[in-house]
């Protein structure tokens, strides 16, 4: 079995029942989700928007594969009624957003999906959540804790 970590954000409709719904859709279609954080409230990050994101990180034991994951993810996203997503830096509202962070300790990059995410530790919004559930999982590529990665606030990193 394969520990993956999952970021989730949502910023339209109700968030709450967003998230709680592409939790059990995760569940059903990837695997059992063995530990989920706390929603967090936070600002837009990349664009602008009246929208705030409730965010959150969960933990899913998995029998799949990552490319599998992937596409059941990104078909989650659609069933939850997300019709686009983000490319090239640009960004925009979501129904729901699920996120690959982190498998086990697999490095991995193709043109579909780089493990660890690579812009992870810049983002307060993902780090926060995954620190909650995970604060002494060793980042794969920078080999230390999480609790340890976390950045400055994500305005500071946008004003970088």
């Amino acid at each position: 079995m394969a520990k993956v970590y999952l970021g989730l954000g949502t910023n339209l409709g109700d968030k709450e029942a967003n998230l709680h719904t592409a939790v059990r859709l995760i569940k059903e279609k990837i695997g059992e989700v063995t530990s989920l954080s706390s929603f967090y409230a936070t600002e837009p990050w990349g664009f602008t928007s009246e929208n705030a994101f409730l965010n959150a990180a969960a933990c899913v034991e998995t029998q799949l594969g990552p490319q599998e994951v992937l596409q059941l993810t990104q078909e989650i996203e659609k069933e939850l009624g997300r019709t686009k997503k983000s490319s090239g830096g640009v960004y925009s509202d979501r129904l729901i957003d699920i996120d690959l962070l982190l498998w086990d300790d697999l490095i991995l990059e193709t043109p579909e999906l780089t493990l660890p995410h690579p812009l992870m530790t810049e983002r307060s919004f993902v780090m926060d959540p995954l620190v909650e559930i995970a604060p002494d999982y060793i980042h794969p590529i920078l080999h230390k804790p999480l609790r340890e990665l976390k950045p400055l606030t994500d305005k500071e990193n946008s004003d970088k």
